[in-house]
């Protein structure tokens, strides 16, 4: 039994290493990669995945905190950086952040305005928009929580040198290119998943 228990935590360690999720290299091609270089990577990969899960973590307490869904907490992200920047935040500018439909959009603003969080008024400059607005309560709520959580991302890239900073917005530019390619071609291949190999 005292087994059994320790299994989930030996799998955790290992959920980025790079020879336990591709002990044949069938994905990676590693024949020019040296042990150390390996075990190098495969750090870098473990670090990524920390942060992943401590995001996940943040992402999930706020929403908790703010006791709003995800989508939500993004609308409020994007009303709070508007009127900072001085820009007038529409319902088809929060469509289009939030990649979801008009009536999807016009359903998640009803809901927040509902519960106090933004407020509907005219467009200043087009009669035919709505200007949407975060509430005074609401913004002090998600700045004084949400946005002290996140604002300690600085200390972390400050405490780095400059010619680091260059190589992580290098690496992390370079890795989400490569997700981003990868992510289109899986979406201009209908049906090649688990869901479509059945249909």
């Amino acid at each position: 039994m005292a087994e059994r228990d320790e299994e989930p935590t030996a799998v955790s360690s290992q959920l980025y290493d790079l020879e336990a999720n591709d002990p044949e290299s069938a994905l990676i091609d590693r024949s020019g990669v040296s042990p150390e270089a390996m075990r190098e990577i495969s750090a870098v990969m473990a670090a990524l995945g920390r942060l992943r899960d401590a995001e996940q973590q943040l992402s999930e307490a706020s929403q908790r905190y703010m006791k709003l869904g995800r989508s939500d907490m993004r609308a409020l992200h994007f009303l709070i950086v508007a009127q900072h920047s001085g820009t007038v935040a529409t319902p088809g500018a929060i469509a289009a952040h939030l990649g979801i439909s008009s009536a999807s959009t016009t359903k998640l603003l009803d809901r927040l305005e509902s519960a106090g969080h933004i407020e509907r008024s005219p467009h200043p400059n087009d009669r035919r928009a709505l200007a949407i607005t975060i509430t005074a309560a609401t913004r002090e709520a998600a700045m004084q929580t949400v946005g002290r959580l996140q604002a300690k991302r600085f200390h972390a890239a400050a405490r780095l040198s400059s010619a680091e900073r260059a190589s992580i917005i290098r690496f992390l530019d370079d890795m989400t290119e490569q997700i981003g390619l990868r992510s289109a071609a899986w979406a201009n291949e209908p049906g090649t998943g688990p869901a479509g190999d059945g249909a």
